[in-house]
């Protein structure tokens, strides 16, 4: 594999923590790379997607005939894809058959090998249903036609991880932890730096290629020593760590669900993997890729700095899927799709847009919401509560977002610079939910700002959860609406006012009208 002039590698999961890091490693070391993810137009946002190099393939691991012609004339397979996603009900069910799938297009496509990362296996016949099904796909991938290297990790330290994320939110907020016992469970975490590392190396030794092999950084940590590591990098007081035997992991999920945001479906089985000690049982790869590793003190530096700097690469909240929901395509019928409610303001600016639009995409995270974000946050604390994402995802840049990002509790659906961005809710709802922001120059240069929520309800309960919120609408949007004027520097011409009749027409991508990326 060293002519890498006309060989395509593959990458399964190049939206996510990983594969959004890797494929811009596989580029600067000369690989054509080909990355496939279940969104086109969120691949097309990542700045690997200009490379002249870089091939964007749009494919879905539970469509075998995607997933066999994204895999054609591909020499290598990185496979980098799981189901342990917020709302997703049997994960492992639908890991095994990602997995069964991806071995049979794998094999029909003529793929020379496989490389997956998956999780360190503990000797312990309780091992939680995370890191089973994780060994189970390696299992799967290693006993088809083609050669696979399985790569096992246990904690992964880096900017943006979920483990990284997970010990942030707990350091930065709580004095005082009353832990279960798990906390002083031994592990051997490793920086992403070093995984990448492992992963690109792979493909230039061929004698990897079958073979299983324990990654992991240079010591071996509690999981209260990373704590103590934070605190201190952190610049922290000094925390109490108070481990009690009568805090079940599950219970403790739900309370890292609360002070993290990390969803609770998400911390339940990341949680029950901690109890397990996870650590490396042979070296070997080691002598193959000699490396001087990352120690955990320097992987949290590095990290706390790309934080501190707003320049996270990727991070845990990008992976998932972008679904335009179907009601909101236009061009069916008016009674087709159930009854969308919505709420429009509008309101008209002096000027141009250019600095009114800078402050609608640095909406969320730290910047808030503008108007009303007590209220904003009980929304959240409330969506914690019943297990959504709440409020408390961020955003992966202050100033810039792009199509898939993660913002607070919605979602990057639509990205048009100047003009528009639409939102999709993840957090709790009896029904689903858009909010777009859409800016119009007007003819003698004015800008006009509208904003509008748009709901489809489940059943009465959604009937009932719009009519309890609409009343909010008022305050909030005008709230929102005359903040926006006041810092862009704009002066209001005219409202902000509701506006009456159906709402302003809708522009979804992939539908008339829209910018055909999601196609």
């Amino acid at each position: 594999m060293s002519d890498r002039q006309n060989k395509i590698v593959c990458v399964l999961g190049a939206t996510g923590y990983v594969g959004g890091r890797l494929v811009p490693q596989l580029l600067e070391k000369g690989w054509k790379v080909r990355a496939v993810g279940r969104s086109a137009a969120k691949l097309r946002n990542r700045p690997y997607s200009f490379h002249e190099k870089c091939e964007i393939v749009e494919a879905d691991l539970f469509d075998p005939e995607s997933l066999r012609a994204a895999l054609q004339d591909c020499c290598a397979v990185y496979y980098l894809v799981h189901s342990m996603q917020p709302g997703s009900n049997d994960f492992a069910g639908k890991d095994r058959l990602a997995a069964e799938n991806s071995v049979q297009a794998a094999e029909q496509a003529g793929v020379e090998r496989i490389i997956y990362l998956g999780g360190m296996v503990p000797d312990d016949p309780n091992i939680s249903h995370h890191l089973k099904s994780r060994a189970e796909v390696g299992e799967i991938l290693s006993a088809g036609k083609v050669p696979c290297t399985v790569l096992k990790a246990a904690v992964i330290l880096g900017s943006g991880s979920a483990s990284f994320e997970i010990l942030r939110y707990l350091v930065d907020r709580l004095p005082v932890m009353i832990t279960p016992r798990w906390v002083r469970t031994e592990s051997q975490p490793i920086s992403i730096r070093d995984v990448l590392f492992y992963l690109a190396g792979c493909l230039e030794h061929p004698e990897t290629a079958g073979e299983s092999y324990d990654i992991g950084g240079p010591f071996i940590e509690t999981y209260e020593k990373l704590f103590r590591i934070y605190q201190q990098e952190a610049g922290l007081r000094k925390r109490v760590i108070i481990p009690v035997p009568f805090i079940s992991p599950k219970l403790s999920s739900y309370w890292l669900g609360l002070v993290s945001p990390v969803p609770v479906p998400l911390a339940v089985p990341l949680v029950l993997g901690l109890r397990n000690r996870v650590v490396c049982k042979e070296f070997r790869i080691r002598e193959i890729m000699p490396r001087e590793l990352t120690d955990c003190r320097t992987a949290i530096r590095r990290a706390l700095n790309k934080v501190e700097q707003e320049v996270v690469d990727t991070c845990w909240s990008d992976a998932g899927t972008l679904g335009t929901p179907e009601w909101a395509i236009c061009g069916d019928a008016g009674y087709s799709g159930g009854t969308v409610y919505h709420s429009a303001y509008r309101i008209k600016l002096e000027g141009s847009s250019e600095r009114l639009w800078e402050k609608v995409v640095s909406i969320g995270g730290d910047e808030g919401w503008y108007c009303c974000d007590s209220l904003w946050s009980l929304r959240g604390w409330m969506d914690k509560l019943v297990g959504g994402v709440g409020l408390r995802r961020g955003r992966r840049h202050p100033a810039e977002v792009c199509v898939g990002d993660a913002l607070d509790f919605w979602r990057v659906l639509d990205v048009q610079p100047g003009e528009r961005l639409l939102l999709l809710a993840e957090m709790k709802l009896p029904g689903e939910a858009l909010l777009e922001f859409s800016l119009e120059n007007t003819l003698v240069g004015d800008t006009e700002l509208t904003m509008t929520a748009r709901f489809l309800p489940r059943g009465l309960g959604g009937i009932l959860y719009w009519w309890s919120v609409y009343p909010l609408h008022s305050v909030v949007f005008k709230g929102m609406a005359r903040s926006l004027a006041e810092k862009s520097g704009s002066r209001i011409m005219e409202g902000p006012e509701l506006l009456d009749g159906p709402a302003p027409r809708c522009r979804i991508p992939g539908s008339r009208g829209g910018n055909g990326d999601q196609g």
